[in-house]
């Protein structure tokens, strides 16, 4: 990879990049630095990473990374929580973005990643697989039983109108 390649794959991958770590750590600070590490390491790694696996490069990178962040923040329980960094919500008006919000956050870490992966971001069972670590077959059952969780823990469309 040279540094013209790596300049397109900051143009090409930067949103999507940034818009998945968002879905995962819900605080804009920490998606923001998750992306420039992973840019980083690219950067550090340059001619070792090959052209055609960048984008698994950064999206396996940017996920560890943030991983490795929310456990250090459970582990050291700051004083405020990530929600809380991300903004304030308002109670009085419910739309479908923040029902959608929150049904994804009452899920396991490892299903959250892979519903962004999948349907927030459009990736293949075999991407996701290579992303997280997960075996293909697992990442089919992840996904199912998320999917389960989130139908569950929206219930009826009532909640959302």
């Amino acid at each position: 990879m040279n540094r013209e390649q790596y300049n397109r794959a900051v143009d090409r991958f930067s949103d999507a990049l940034y818009r998945f770590v968002l879905g995962l750590c819900r605080s804009r600070e920490i998606a923001e630095d998750v992306v420039q590490d992973s840019y980083m390491k690219l950067w550090e790694l340059l001619s070792a990473v090959d052209g055609d696996k960048v984008k698994a490069f950064l999206f396996t990178t940017a996920y560890r990374r943030a991983i490795d962040i929310l456990r250090r923040e459970r582990k050291f329980a700051d004083v405020e929580s990530l929600e809380e960094r991300g903004g304030t919500r308002n109670p009085e008006h419910v739309d479908l973005q923040q029902v959608l919000n929150a049904a994804l956050d009452a899920l396991p870490t490892v299903q959250r990643t892979i519903v962004l992966l999948r349907d927030y971001e459009g990736y293949s069972y075999k991407e996701i697989a290579e992303i997280t670590g997960v075996a293909e077959n697992n990442v089919k059952v992840y996904l199912f039983r998320a999917r389960v969780a989130m139908k569950t823990s929206i219930g009826s469309p009532d909640k959302v109108v």
